[in-house]
């Protein structure tokens, strides 16, 4: 099987990296990727393709992606990093690019977007901007599934919360290092606490990567049951902890 990973420098990327690598039912990954990933060098199924704008898919991209049925689109930012305009860009604009373009490498294609707990297709008045954004590309997607000239695209929208990396030892070598707002606000603290009082906050990173490269995998047939929203389309943390046997 032929999945595609984005933001696989990132922390829920290197964890879908680490799942995929260690997957024997995926023999080939395709990471599309602005800088080389340190931690897919050398590995015989993976192929690094440098990409840097990821609102344009050319045909000398598109061939060596073909044949591909999943992607994990775990590219993003975070609100506090940049401009709400290049947020907006990123978010919306990129992955909705990129599903189109996808859409034509297989006749089933299953798209698994890396949303965010707080997510919402239905905002309200005191919704956070990130919220409505994530929840806006998320219907976004499940609309273009709709239509005909995307009907092989099987969209997927996971919203993880707490991204916990900490018993996933096999990927601390190569994920983003805390900053240091993050240090400062005590997030390592706050970690260790929820892990205790609130553990359904958490998404470990070895079980999210996991759910989300099985999404890739799959049938692309709707799922059901606890934590699953939008017409079996979308997965809340709740849904993905269910799924992960949490």
């Amino acid at each position: 099987m032929h999945l595609i990973l984005t933001g696989a420098t990132g922390l829920v990327g290197s964890a879908c990296l680490h799942q995929m690598l260690t997957n024997n039912l995926v023999t080939t990954v395709s990471i599309l990727s602005r800088r080389p990933v340190p931690m897919a060098e050398g590995h015989p199924k993976v192929k690094t393709i440098l990409h840097t704008d990821f609102n344009q898919y050319p045909t000398e991209v598109l061939n060596q992606l073909k044949g591909a049925t999943g992607c994990v689109w775990a590219l993003g930012v975070s609100v506090n990093d940049v401009s709400k305009e290049f947020y907006e860009e990123i978010v919306v604009s990129y992955p909705l690019a990129a599903a189109k373009a996808f859409a034509s490498l297989s006749e089933s294609f299953n798209f698994v977007y890396v949303s965010g707990e707080g997510a919402t297709t239905t905002p309200g008045r005191f919704t956070p901007f990130f919220g409505r954004v994530k929840g806006r590309i998320e219907a976004q997607l499940q609309a273009l599934s709709t239509e005909p000239a995307y009907a092989s695209l099987k969209v997927y929208s996971l919203r993880p919360a707490g991204v916990d990396p900490k018993f996933h030892e096999e990927i601390h070598g190569w994920i983003p290092k805390l900053k240091p707002a993050g240090k400062a606000v005590g997030y390592p603290i706050v970690f260790t606490i929820l892990r205790t009082v609130n553990p359904g906050f958490i998404s470990p990173t070895r079980e999210l990567g996991n759910v989300l490269v099985d999404l890739a995998m799959n049938d692309g047939k709707p799922l059901s049951g606890a934590g699953v929203l939008a017409d079996g389309r979308t997965i809340s943390n709740l849904g993905m902890r269910r799924l992960a046997g949490l």
